[in-house]
């Protein structure tokens, strides 16, 4: 049994450089973004996903603002966007979460092989999806803003009957 629920509205910042600009980030957004691959560093309502060796996603409350990010970032060769209005996120909690999503997800779900704290891009049924291990039994599905009624409906489905 698992439960499925939107994640409350947030700030979705896309951030690329060098490790100089990931500590001088975490200094600035309060999360320092991790280095090592396919983990998540999280305090608070703030998060950052590793996504790739330059690049992550910075998640905050919706009142977020990336003023004080972007300066603390100036002199830095770095990209930092706004995508906050592209993707929306499900919450799933319980212990069939991950069941569904292996439904459609080729990655080992199994704690041993993605722990709490793993976050990578990957993908469920036919579309892709960022996926956040946030614990045990809970999980932060990232997905296009136009494909969350499939992933829904998907694990929906896949999580029938149990």
């Amino acid at each position: 049994m698992f439960e499925i629920a939107e994640a409350p509205p947030a700030t979705r910042l896309m951030l690329r450089g060098a490790p100089e600009v990931a500590a001088r980030a975490g200094a600035a957004f309060g999360v320092v973004p991790p280095l090592e691959p396919c983990r998540a560093n999280q305090a608070g309502e703030r998060a950052a996903l590793w996504l790739g060796p330059d690049e992550w996603l910075l998640l905050a409350p919706s009142d977020a603002d990336a003023t004080k990010l972007a300066a603390a970032l100036e002199g830095l060769v770095h990209s930092l966007v706004d995508v906050s209005d592209g993707t929306e996120a499900l919450l799933l909690h319980g212990a069939g979460a991950a069941l569904a999503l292996s439904a459609g997800c080729p990655l080992d779900l199994h704690p041993d092989a993605f722990p709490p704290g793993m976050a990578t891009r990957t993908v469920l049924g036919r579309i892709g999806i960022t996926l956040w291990r946030r614990g045990a039994a809970d999980w932060w599905v990232e997905v296009a803003r136009s494909q969350a009624a499939y992933a829904r409906a998907f694990l929906a489905e896949a999580g029938r009957g149990w």
